[in-house]
């Protein structure tokens, strides 16, 4: 009986080269190459800028966005100079209270206004505060930017002439609280609010 030898030396070159890329892939197999995304948001289409005047019987004027609407809570018909400034494709809101200065209190209503501001503290990475004076129109008062993921009002503020008026502001989004995700839409009304507090007017 005879026995073949195959004598091929490019078969022993195949089996080597097959060998080390059995290898190479095990070898590869082992390693974590996994690079998680950051975490990202939805875009949102914010509308064009554009404003009208709200002129009525109440006893301030201001500007506020077309892409707004107009709105008045059942539950302060006690009230009837409170209104809502709602931007339903965002589900926020700009809740306005309003009360006369010769009937209160003064200081009693600036201190009620900071207290509800700080209310938010606990949730809050810090509150930013900024004084609002001009003298021309008679409008004095303080914003408040409430900063911080799990603040449920990121926008506070009130306005007063001191002597008769006194109007207090404060931005509501009526979904869980996730600022992070809201930030484009808060800067976005934020804006709108400078435009309200720059044209308010008293009568």
């Amino acid at each position: 009986m005879q026995i073949h030898t195959n004598k091929n030396p490019s078969t022993g070159f195949s089996l080597i080269l097959c060998g080390l890329l059995f290898f190479v892939f095990i070898i590869s197999c082992g390693e974590d190459t996994y690079a998680p995304k950051p975490h990202g948001y939805f875009r949102i289409q914010l509308p064009e800028k554009a404003y009208r005047s709200y002129d009525t019987t109440f006893p301030y004027t201001f500007n506020y966005p077309e892409y707004a609407k107009i709105s008045f809570d059942k539950y302060t018909q006690r009230e009837p100079f409170w209104l809502n400034i709602d931007f339903p494709q965002f589900k926020g809101r700009i809740h306005l209270s309003y009360k006369n200065v010769k009937g209160n209190n003064l200081y009693n209503l600036m201190e009620d206004s900071r207290n509800m501001v700080f209310k938010h503290a606990p949730k809050a990475l810090g509150i930013r505060e900024s004084v609002v004076i001009d003298d021309e129109r008679r409008v004095y008062g303080m914003v408040y930017g409430i900063e911080g993921r799990d603040a449920a009002s990121p926008f506070q503020f009130y306005l007063t002439d001191s002597t008769d008026h006194f109007l207090r502001g404060s931005l509501y989004f009526n979904v869980v609280p996730n600022n992070d995700s809201l930030e484009p839409v808060i800067e976005f009304i934020i804006q709108d609010i400078d435009e309200m507090i720059k044209t308010l007017s008293w009568k």
